[in-house]
């Protein structure tokens, strides 16, 4: 195998934050950040995958856990909603993403 990525915590958190900025920033596309999260998972050594699987589990939940914070905090302010029924037309609905991240596996 050639290259391999270090497996820490902080390692992963670091490749999801930079791919959910790039995707926010319209850099890539959810096809773009699947296919780079393919990459990365097949440069992980196999014997580090579960613990990589572990990792990235938990970024993934608390990160979905902290957007559906934002979109309840947001959703419940009420100078929110005013603007919002202001800027109807070109303001994008909010939807509730799901109680908890539901992933059946990385790759």
């Amino acid at each position: 195998m050639g290259q391999e990525v270090s497996i820490s915590y902080q390692a992963v958190k670091s490749k999801v934050y930079k791919l959910i900025d790039a995707l926010v920033e319209d850099m890539k596309t959810e096809g773009d950040v699947q296919e780079s999260m393919k990459r990365w998972w097949k440069l992980v050594h196999p014997a580090d995958r579960p613990v990589a699987r572990k990792y990235l589990l938990m970024v993934l939940q608390k990160s979905n856990a902290s957007l559906e914070a934002i979109t309840d905090g947001l959703v419940a302010f009420k100078e929110f909603e005013e603007v919002r029924e202001l800027d109807s037309a070109k303001a994008p609905k909010m939807q509730r993403v799901g109680s908890q991240a539901q992933v059946a596996s990385p790759m």
